[in-house]
């Protein structure tokens, strides 16, 4: 199956990897605003969003969606769903996925990443390289969990928020949507939607 990537950045770049560590997918190249004709990892930028319904009509069936940018990420996703695309998950071979746990659409889990059993990680969100999630854990919609990151079981993570690399997070802990935790915190209290904290224990930084 075709599959094209949005975004030409440095997550592309490893989405990209996960992708032929597959097998799965046939990738005809990026979509990126201001970087027609240039090559990522031997494959070219093919131009801005405005190509995406030609490259559906063309036979392209399938998108990632490999932004950074949690809103964004999930606002790009909804458009390519309404275009028809599929979104499938993208799970590097060497991840360690319970097969009681659900991983929804557009989903990226990195090399060395470990989902729990039960775990589900909803639609659009990453678990970065070498990221923990534990048992029963609920990673929202377009959430993303950085790199080295841990979290013990029972947590939930709301929709669009970002876990800073290395950060720890005790067993139970509810946040909130569009949170920022900074990395190298530690969570030891639930933390209300839309809020930046960081360091240990995980404290406000200010009001977004």
């Amino acid at each position: 199956m075709k599959l094209v990537i949005v975004g030409a950045g440095g997550h592309a770049k490893v989405v990209l990897e996960v992708f032929r560590a597959l097998g799965s997918h046939d990738v005809v190249g990026f979509i990126a605003p201001d970087m027609l004709g240039a090559q990522v990892l031997g494959l070219p930028v093919l131009g801005d969003d405005t190509l995406l319904p030609r490259l559906r009509k063309e036979g392209v069936q399938a998108a990632l969606v490999a932004l950074g940018n949690n809103r964004l990420r999930q606002r790009i996703g909804r458009q390519l769903q309404e275009m028809g695309y599929l979104l499938p998950a993208a799970v590097h071979p060497s991840a360690l996925v319970s097969p009681s746990a659900r991983i929804g659409q557009g989903v990226v889990v990195m090399a060395r990443a470990v989902v729990g059993t039960e775990t589900v990680l909803q639609e659009l969100s990453i678990l970065n390289t070498g990221a923990v999630v534990d048992h029963d854990n609920s990673i929202g919609a377009a959430a993303h969990i950085a790199p080295g990151c841990a979290l013990a079981g029972n947590v939930v993570v709301g929709d669009r928020t970002l876990i800073g690399v290395g950060t720890a997070v005790r067993p139970g802990i509810q946040i909130g949507g569009d949170v920022i935790v900074g990395a190298g915190s530690a969570v030891v209290s639930n933390l209300e939607a839309d809020c930046r904290v960081g360091g240990t224990p995980a404290k406000p930084l200010r009001n977004r």
